[in-house]
């Protein structure tokens, strides 16, 4: 009943989000469904990401997503969005990813909404962070083979919460996203080795680690908020 309880804790209030701590009543019910329901959905996740998106109609406003995903078959991919790993996380978004031959099935207008993920691999902004008690070397060999079929995968991101302008609700109609495509499109270094630090990573090792993987073709109708600012 423990681990119930500090899996739905809520504890002190929150400054970045509205409303009353959790009461005691409140952490009581929801650790007692916790300890009936199955949850089912969320055991299935299996996997960790953590990059950058950006607004495709503002590209140059980004956050900072840890993705929580599943796999409902070989070709398609469901994430929940966090802005933290942390416990007490906001939930900001959602990302599918589909494989390239589901892809080309999309109508042209639908596949404009979805964005590739080879830049985000090969640079090494794309990890998968390392869990505690398992050795960095092993995980790294698990993360990189992983990192062989996302680069496959197109991704449809909506933001429903944006956090980045310090919204304390999610306000107004979700926001489609993107992912980025080349180093020139956000500050790179000082984005990603912010984040190496916190993960406690190295984005240039795992870039290098990624070299053999090879690049994909990617679709002419993928990444479209990028074109769009160029036509």
């Amino acid at each position: 009943m423990d681990t119930i309880h500090a899996r739905c804790k809520a504890g002190e209030k929150l400054g970045h989000v509205k409303g009353e701590p959790l009461s005691t009543k409140s952490r009581v019910l929801e650790a007692g469904a916790s300890l009936m329901q199955d949850l089912g959905p969320v055991k299935s996740i299996c996997a960790h990401l953590n990059a950058f998106h950006a607004y495709a109609d503002e590209p140059s406003r980004l956050v900072e997503t840890n993705h929580y995903c599943s796999h409902l078959t070989e070709d398609v991919r469901q994430c929940l969005l966090y802005d933290s790993p942390d416990p007490k996380a906001r939930l900001i978004g959602i990302e599918y990813m589909i494989t390239p031959q589901l892809f080309e099935t999309l109508e042209p207008e639908e596949r404009c909404l979805w964005h590739s993920h080879v830049f985000e691999v090969k640079s090494g902004m794309l990890i998968m962070p390392t869990p505690r008690l398992v050795p960095t070397a092993a995980w790294e060999v698990a993360e990189t083979k992983e990192m062989e079929q996302v680069i496959e995968l197109y991704g449809k991101v909506y933001h429903l919460w944006q956090t980045d302008r310090g919204d304390q609700l999610p306000l107004g109609e979700p926001k489609l996203m993107t992912s980025f495509t080349n180093e020139s499109q956000l500050d790179f270094k000082k984005l990603v080795q912010d984040r190496d630090s916190r993960f406690q990573v190295d984005h240039a090792s795992k870039a290098d680690q990624r070299k053999y993987i090879e690049n994909p073709v990617i679709h002419e109708d993928a990444d479209h908020a990028w074109k769009s600012k160029t036509d």
